[in-house]
């Protein structure tokens, strides 16, 4: 089976969040937090699942761009610096796909850890 790619993202800055058609008819609005807090990139998913490190204080962050990285994948550079993780289009679907799980289980692990998704500076 191969993985949709995508037709089109689009990235709304204002309300901090990529729109990503895929080439199946699948659409999905990611939020920039949820695609920072599960950067591919391995210092935030290590070497695997039980490595993966908690990225909190991330409720503000943007997208400030967005760089092809061949015929494969994107690098998304955020506005807090980070910008080493390269969403491979398999990536970019399965985090899509599996929105609504990974994001409940970020949410348990924050509670878990006492840690907030809002930086200090929020309020």
């Amino acid at each position: 089976m191969t993985t949709p790619c995508p037709l089109n993202i689009k990235l709304l800055q204002k309300t901090k969040v990529l729109e990503v058609q895929f080439d199946n008819g699948e659409r999905f609005v990611l939020s920039c937090e949820y695609l920072r807090v599960f950067s591919p990139s391995a210092d935030v998913s290590g070497h695997g699942q039980s490595e993966r490190k908690l990225v909190s204080g991330k409720k503000n962050v943007n997208i400030i761009n967005i760089e092809a990285v061949g015929h494969y994948a994107v690098r998304l550079v955020f506005d807090d610096g980070h910008n080493t993780g390269i969403y491979s289009w398999e990536t970019l679907y399965n985090l899509a796909v599996h929105h609504t799980a990974n994001w409940q289980h970020y949410l348990q692990r924050l509670v878990a850890a006492n840690a907030n998704r809002a930086t200090t500076d929020d309020g």
